[in-house]
């Protein structure tokens, strides 16, 4: 009986093995790849070859696995970095785009009403282009009469005090800052007319008609 028992226990220990044995074939693979326009092929990749691109065959059948493509150069990993950021982003911009269309759906029961909607953001707009408008008004001459006191000192040769220096500067800086107050209310307002062509064409669309 002792013997049957290790006859069983060997046959099963050797059952794995021969398994093991009848698939290894079958897992090995075979590598090709191009070594300066030749072409090579190997059971084994060396370590200069792991970079490269390479086709996978498997031993066994002879058939083709898989292919395998060269590894990426430091420039082009941040290449496909940022452009699959600018994907990301695009594709975040999309979506709240279409969130807002949705929201201006929800809002607006007709055309008439978006019309209208987009005619008070106009109204508005140029409400503010002529607040900014006499604002640069103040500011020239208010500016100009302090360049006239200054020149006039100059004339007389007279110093052109610290206080009216800084004067100056300062109305002159305020004058800046307001023209640029004014180029993007002017940008604003000219690109209202093409945004409402554009919202009234997603309207329509997202509601069908």
């Amino acid at each position: 009986m002792k013997t049957m028992h290790c006859i069983a226990g060997v046959m099963l220990v050797a059952l794995p093995l021969a398994v093991a044995a009848q698939k290894a074939p079958t897992d090995k693979k075979l590598y090709c790849w191009d070594d300066n326009g030749v072409q090579v092929c190997g059971d084994t990749l060396p370590t200069d070859a792991l970079d490269r691109a390479r086709t996978e065959i498997s031993a066994a059948s002879g058939n083709r696995t898989g292919e395998v493509p060269r590894a990426l150069t430091d420039d082009e990993r941040t290449a496909a970095a940022l452009a699959a950021r600018a994907a990301a982003d695009a594709e975040l911009a999309e979506a709240e785009r279409h969130r807002r269309d949705l929201a201006m759906v929800e809002s607006y029961a007709t055309e008439s009403d978006l019309r209208r909607a987009y005619g008070e953001r106009i109204t508005l707009v140029e409400e503010s282009l002529k607040t900014s408008e006499l604002s640069l008004a103040n500011l020239r001459q208010s500016l100009l009469s302090l360049l006239r006191q200054a020149a006039e000192r100059e004339l007389l040769e007279q110093p052109v005090g610290k206080a009216l220096a800084e004067g100056i500067r300062s109305q002159h800086g305020d004058l800046l800052r307001q023209q640029g107050i004014m180029q993007r209310q002017l940008a604003d307002r000219a690109s209202l007319g093409s945004d409402l062509d554009g919202a009234l064409e997603r309207y329509r669309g997202m509601k069908g008609g």
